[in-house]
This record gives structure tokens, C-alpha cells and sequence, in this order.
């Protein structure tokens, strides 16, 4: 406790140095999206290499087929301490466009406590806090358990790199428990801890007809039309109380525990209001569930995109050849993406009248995560967490998904803590994304004790 109370005192005695090293790597223009930026992802993975090398880290960038990882390792001086593996992101997303930014993206700016640049909160800003934790624990006796770093940079882009990047280096980047820090608090004052991630399976289809596109008035009644094909079989993957038609499709979802569904309830989330903020009112997904249920911890089918026939201006008066879709599936609990590919895909063919044909198309594939809730290390984070905002931390789930995370549980057999301190409303991905002042500073203090707890 000494040591933290410490740790803890740097921290609020360096606000001002931090802020400056922060904005140096918010200048760093690491949009990896775009080649043309390439050469400023390699600065930002030479920067944050060198800053951790300063705090005592083995650190080093290494070089994939896209942009560098930086990888870096540091022995606490305790013995039979845990080894934690934090993660992080290095590039941004573009900052276009440009003329709805009240000040230009890479020029950061402090103003009514809040930090605005590209990249602040999404996660320059977040991989930052955990970065100066580790700083005050190195002036003030040394970090209390075995710490890696992972710092990627294309996070923005899927990821592409990085399963080769695992592969290679399983036994070097495997570790006890995975920290994560790119999510977000509740609300500005209440802390919050995501247990649970969807998974994602999204896949492309493609029905053919006919050898070519026909004239509807030659035609039309007498040949098959693909986008009719394909919209009863997009139709009929939901019945009447909107649920998922699919076999099996809810093996493996359980029901929340009596702990989480009551912390739930006490949240009292609106749903009517989230609806409401983006001008709808009727709840579309299972009848029963409530709208915080809907996006936290049950499973998906949506059509994302739909393409056949004629879609210029005016009219054409055919019949395609061919019409696509591309469906995803957010998944929950147990759910094997793999198994409800396979699943879709009978679903589909099941569903083709003579003459039609049917290709399919994968774009990935992720299980979702859940840590199990009698975690210790989940039990001192919950701890520490309340010691530094005063309130108890909610226990949350995210609609999305983190590919990583599973990716980490999958090949490395690892859980994830995922703690950040990012909010609904900072605008990541928008023109003028902010990150909060006090979600910077007590981030870092935050950070500090839960890797003191950790370390028992």
C-alpha cells in the first residue's frame, strides 16, 4: 500500500508531462488506412518503443507484412507475481473530413477538460494511461508484476497482420491475463468493466440465375429472378417475434446470471430513449427482451448490404443474372461461429428453387467472449476500481466486437480484462473526437491500483 500511495502521488504530481507526451503522439499522423501515411505508423512505433525503453522495458518494434507491432517485456523485482499482457493501438482512423474539425485533428487542444485531437480517445489516449501507470511505478520502486506490452498498429484495418503475428510468437506473448483498454466507462463518474463481447460471423452470398441479365417484358414470369430468390431467404431468417429461424442457431446461449441481470436492472437503462436518439421507437429484435438485452447479450442476424438489378438512375426494365447480400451475425455466450456458417450456408441452400446456383463469400469469423464472474482477477479490479471512483463499477457488456480478444482466447488460451475509460460520446471515428481529462488522469491512477491488486 505504501508503494501505491506512492505510485499514486507521481501520478497527480506529473499531469503536466504526461499531457506533453501524450500530445507528441497525438501529432504522429498513424492513419493506417492509407499507404500515404505509412512512414508516421513506423515514427509512432519508433516513439512508443523509445518511451518504453525509457521506463526500463525491453522493447522493440517488429516489422509484419503491414504496420510494426511493438513489443515490449519488464520483470517486476517480486517473485511469484502474475504476468499480464497489456494491449493496445497505436494508429487512427482518417481524419476526414476535414472541414467539419473545429481545429485541425493533429493539433491537440485542451479545452472545457477535454482533449481533442484524432486518436484521442481511440486509443492513443487510453494505451497512454496504462503507459503512465507503469512510468510512476518505475519512480517509485518498480512495477508490482510481470508486465508485456502489445502495441498494434492495424487495429483500424481488421487486423490483418496480426494472427501471423500470434502464431509466431505464441510463447513470447502468452501471459497469466490479457489487459485491454481500448472500451469505455459507463458514464462520466461510474467506472465499468466489459465482461461480456459478442462474437461476429459475417459472410457474403451471391445467387445466379440465368447466363445473363434478360428483358423483363420477354422474360418477366417465365425466368427466375435472383433478387426475389434472395429476399425470401433473407426474409426468413427472422419469424414473426424476431427471433433467428436458423437450426440451432441459440445453442449455447445462456441467460445472464441473477447478478448481472439485477445490476442491469438498476442501471435503468431507456430504451425508448436510445431508440428515440436516432429517430426510431419500436424495439425490432425478440419479443420479451428488453433493448439493453437486444445489444448486450443476445445473439444477431442482420443484412448489411443488398446488390442486384439495375441501380442507376431512371429505369431499366431487366431481370439480373445475379443478386448478393452480406449478412452478420453478432454471437453470444457459446455460440461457434464456424458451426452457424455452416448452418447459414444449408439454410440457403435449402432455400434455392431450380435453376439457381449460390456462392458463397467468408469475412471472418470470431467467437464471443465472456470472463468467467468468479474471476479473482476480476474481483480485485471490481476492488480497485471502486477504491479510485467511489462508486462500485458496472459490469457491462458491448454489442460489438474486439476480433483480438478472441483471437487471444482462441490461440493463446487467455481471458481478458477489459477496462477503459473512453465515453459514448467522444466521438471516435467523427470529426473532433475528445477524450476526457479526468478519463486520462484518473485512467492512469486507475491502472496503478488495479495492477497493484493484481499483483496481491
Amino acid at each position: 500500500m505504501a508503494q501505491l500511495d506512492d505510485v499514486l502521488a507521481k501520478l497527480d504530481a506529473t499531469r503536466q508531462p504526461a499531457l506533453d507526451r501524450l500530445f507528441e503522439l497525438l501529432r504522429i499522423k498513424s492513419v493506417s488506412t492509407d499507404s500515404a501515411y505509412a512512414g508516421e505508423c513506423v515514427t509512432a512505433a519508433n516513439w512508443l518503443s523509445r518511451h518504453l525503453e525509457d521506463l526500463g522495458f525491453t522493447a522493440s518494434v517488429r516489422p509484419t507484412a503491414g504496420h510494426p507491432m511493438v513489443v515490449a517485456h519488464s520483470k517486476s523485482a517480486r517473485r511469484d507475481v502474475p504476468h499480464v499482457l497489456f494491449y493496445g493501438h497505436y494508429d487512427v482512423q482518417p481524419p476526414d473530413p476535414l472541414e467539419l474539425w473545429t481545429t485541425p485533428p493533429f493539433e491537440p487542444r485542451i479545452e472545457e477538460g477535454r482533449i481533442t485531437a484524432r486518436g484521442a480517445a481511440d486509443d492513443k489516449g487510453q494505451l497512454m494511461t496504462f503507459i503512465e501507470a507503469c512510468r510512476a511505478f518505475r519512480d517509485s520502486g518498480g512495477l508490482p508484476c510481470d508486465v508485456s506490452i502489445l502495441l498494434e498498429g492495424e487495429e483500424e484495418t481488421g487486423s490483418p497482420s496480426l494472427p501471423a503475428f500470434l502464431e509466431a510468437n505464441a510463447k513470447e506473448l502468452t501471459a497469466d491475463l490479457m489487459l485491454v483498454c481500448d472500451t469505455g466507462m459507463y458514464n462520466k463518474t461510474t467506472p465499468a468493466i466489459t465482461t461480456m463481447l459478442r462474437g461476429l460471423m459475417m459472410e457474403e452470398i451471391i445467387i445466379k440465375g440465368a447466363d445473363r441479365d434478360l428483358h423483363s417484358g420477354s422474360f418477366g414470369g417465365a425466368a427466375i429472378n435472383p433478387i426475389r430468390v434472395l429476399s425470401r431467404i433473407l426474409a426468413d431468417l427472422h419469424d414473426d417475434k424476431g427471433r433467428v429461424t436458423l437450426n440451432n442457431f441459440y445453442d449455447g446461449v445462456d441467460e445472464l446470471t441473477p447478478e448481472v441481470a439485477e445490476q442491469w436492472r438498476n442501471l435503468k437503462f431507456d430504451g425508448e430513449a436510445f431508440l428515440r436518439s436516432v429517430g426510431l421507437s419500436v424495439p425490432a429484435g425478440e419479443a420479451g427482451r428488453s433493448v439493453q438485452e437486444m445489444i448486450w447479450s443476445r445473439p444477431t442476424a442482420e443484412v448489411n448490404g443488398i446488390i442486384g438489378g439495375y441501380t442507376g438512375k431512371g429505369a431499366k426494365t431487366v431481370l439480373p443474372s445475379e443478386a448478393s447480400a452480406k449478412v452478420s451475425f453478432r454471437l453470444v455466450g457459446r455460440q461457434n461461429p464456424l458451426a452457424i456458417r455452416e448452418t447459414f450456408r444449408a439454410f440457403v441452400k435449402d432455400h434455392l428453387p431450380a435453376d439457381c446456383t449460390v456462392e458463397f463469400i467468408s469475412h471472418g469469423a470470431a467467437p464471443a467472449l465472456q470472463l468467467p464472474m468468479t474471476s479473482e482477477a476480476l474481483t480485485r479490479t471490481r476492488r480497485a476500481l471502486q477504491n479510485e471512483w467511489g462508486v462500485e463499477p458496472v459490469m457491462i457488456a458491448m454489442g460489438g466486437s474486439i476480433p483480438i480478444v478472441g483471437a487471444f482466447k482462441r490461440d493463446l488460451k487467455m481471458d481478458a480484462l477489459m477496462v477503459g475509460f473512453g465515453l459514448a460520446d467522444d466521438r471516435i471515428h467523427s470529426p473532433n473526437e475528445k477524450y476526457e481529462l479526468t478519463s486520462f488522469q484518473k485512467g492512469a491512477r486507475s491502472w496503478a491500483r488495479i495492477l497493484s491488486a493484481l499483483a496481491g
